[in-house]
């Protein structure tokens, strides 16, 4: 199917259908969206805390794109595409690490920490040869909500214009913003589409309809006050806790410190998200990151406050999100990307209405929209 032939019509959607089924596995779709969403849009790399020594660096991979993030010298945090200006071999492999230069494993190119050709053997002895034109290109980089980002559009708007308001709202529900140390990151396949994803974490619809996981998140939160907010490029999600809790993730709360005594979590267009779970002093990020039409890779980090001793509540519910929500979560991504592939299965229906909003999909449809504008431009 061509993306002339894709189609979800005007009509369909004033009418409550959602997105076709083959706009999570056609590949000719997710060609379009990986050039006009993932080439274009803001991606989640780290913690600004991640760089604070010159020399630190992270890696983050779009697809085939490699970047590199380093802190320089002089404390500036700047990114470029991962690749030697000789002959192309990719400079760093792993995600994080430290170096004083950065030196390639073919030849020995080396850069210094602003990108500057620095050595390069031989060259002293070719006609014209001009260090100052070979630098690492570079990639746009900004610091929003104490978060790194980088995007491969050098013409993208900042993630302030795009969501204005964001931030505010953000660090009244994550006062410790700042101080944030990196516990723990986690990758995992998950064979489902990106999308997929990213849908079953933006209604409550399925909170108490599904697994035990999700039925102990239910009994901490007070679903008449949950909310599922569309600000345009970006979202929230929030619920505040059912009153008198004494417990969470089989723990007692006594003597326990927290981020938030809420549920909240912020979503920026496309893939990534911020959130705070009830009663735990932990932040957590988690990235959508889209390696087929039918396959991603999940990126769970977990930041702690710096200096602060983690709390036994807190370590329970890391254990409890990487051992019970999350896997309870992908195994329904799975099963969800497998029935779109059904003949008997072309479409579906929002459940969007008045007096349920708190259960409501009009997030799933916002998020639909975005994705078919996108890729319809």
């Amino acid at each position: 199917m061509s993306v002339e032939e894709a189609s979800w019509s005007v009509e369909d959607q004033e009418a409550g259908y959602t997105l076709p089924a083959k706009f999570f596995y056609d590949d000719a779709i997710f060609q379009q969206e990986k050039t006009k969403i993932f080439f274009k849009s803001w991606h989640l790399v780290g913690h600004v805390n991640e760089l604070r020594e010159p020399g630190t660096f992270l890696t983050h991979e779009i697809f085939e794109q490699s970047i590199i993030l380093v802190a320089g010298r002089d404390g500036k945090l700047r990114a470029f595409h991962n690749v030697c200006q000789h002959r192309g071999n990719r400079l760093v492999e792993s995600r994080r690490g430290k170096v004083a230069m950065l030196t390639c494993a073919y030849h020995a190119w080396t850069y210094s920490l602003d990108g500057c050709l620095r050595g390069a053997s031989q060259t002293q002895n070719v006609a014209g040869f001009d260090k100052d034109k070979h630098g690492l290109k570079p990639v746009k980089v900004e610091v929003f909500a104490g978060f790194v980002y980088i995007n491969l559009d050098p013409d993208a708007k900042s993630i302030a214009d795009m969501a204005p308001g964001a931030e505010a709202q953000i660090r009244r529900h994550i006062p410790d913003l700042d101080r944030l140390t990196l516990l723990q990151e986690v990758d995992v396949p998950v064979a489902a589409n990106w999308k997929v994803i990213q849908e079953n974490s933006i209604e409550g619809y399925h909170f108490d309809q599904s697994g035990p996981a999700h039925k102990q998140l239910v009994r901490l939160i007070d679903f008449a006050g949950y909310t599922l907010t569309p600000h345009g490029d970006w979202w929230t999600y929030i619920g505040p806790t059912k009153p008198g809790a004494t417990e969470a993730y089989g723990l007692p709360l006594a003597g326990a410190t927290w981020q938030s005594s809420g549920f909240f979590n912020f979503g920026l267009w496309p893939n990534a998200t911020l959130y705070v779970f009830p009663y735990a002093d932990v932040v957590g990020t988690f990235i959508m990151m889209p390696t087929g039409p039918e396959t991603s890779m999940l990126r769970f980090g977990y930041y702690g406050i710096e200096g602060r001793p983690l709390p036994d509540v807190t370590k329970a519910c890391i254990r409890w999100m990487n051992e019970d929500l999350g896997p309870e979560d992908i195994k329904l991504n799975v099963s969800n990307q497998k029935g779109l592939r059904s003949f008997g299965f072309e479409r579906g229906r929002y459940i969007i209405g008045e007096g349920f909003e708190n259960r409501s999909e009009h997030l799933v449809k916002h998020f639909h929209k975005l994705c078919y504008d996108a890729i319809r431009s």
